[in-house]
């Protein structure tokens, strides 16, 4: 039966053994084959994988040395493509469930904020709040515009600011979310709006970097000027 160990006792291993064999480091060759390792030893670390510490090793020896391998490269190929098929089954499996918990607790939340005093919705969806009303022009969705906003997950996670950076955004209303499109027309120069955004006008089932799928997402938007 193969011994299958997880990257945790790789990790193990490798610290258990490393005192001794960091004094062993003395020639070039030893230093770099160490290098070497340690950069495989993070990559492996990064992508989470179950896999045999003895086959690893013995892989390893047998190309570089060019012995015999114990597959060919077509087995090879197909067992690679298998492993991937099954990484990508799991990670829609992942992503179906979490879009749907996220679907749910978007629309759980819209509703219940949709009651909330000052809270208006377009026939869209988009829900929005008026914190300061200012008294310039409005955009057009042609129209550059320059914000300051922050951005942030329902439970409170700021995702992306441009307050944290410390400069406003200066970009296209047609180049940018359809939450943020129809929303910022709706803004004279000079205010500043909540807008509490469904998925449908956001990031969608795809969703994207640390916004989940089907999230709903919350913006404080300042329109500054239109460019």
């Amino acid at each position: 039966m193969k011994r299958f160990i997880t990257l945790g006792s790789l990790m193990a291993a490798i610290l258990f053994t490393g005192n001794a064999l960091a004094a062993e480091l003395e020639t070039e060759a030893q230093k770099l084959g160490y290098i070497i390792g340690m950069d495989i030893g993070s990559s492996l670390k990064q992508q989470g994988t179950d896999l045999d510490l003895d086959s690893l090793f013995q892989a390893i020896k047998d190309t570089y040395n060019g012995d015999p391998l114990a597959m060919t490269p077509e087995e090879a190929a197909t067992m690679r493509e298998s492993f991937i098929a099954k990484r990508r089954a799991a990670a829609e499996a992942d992503r179906e469930s979490s879009g749907a918990a996220n679907a749910v607790e978007g629309d759980k939340f819209l509703l219940e904020n949709s009651q909330k005093e000052g809270v208006q919705m377009t026939d869209s969806g988009l829900q929005y709040k008026v914190l300061e009303m200012g008294d310039g022009p409005r955009p057009a969705a042609t129209d550059k515009v320059k914000v300051h906003y922050r951005g942030t997950l329902l439970n409170g996670e700021e995702f992306d600011s441009s307050y944290s950076r410390g400069e406003p955004i200066t970009f296209a209303l047609d180049q940018v979310i359809p939450g943020w499109t129809e929303g910022v027309q709706l803004m004279p120069v000079g205010s500043k709006f909540m807008f509490y955004v469904p998925p449908n006008l956001a990031y969608g089932p795809a969703g994207g970097g640390p916004i989940g799928p089907n999230a709903t997402l919350i913006f404080q938007v300042e329109l500054l000027a239109i460019e």
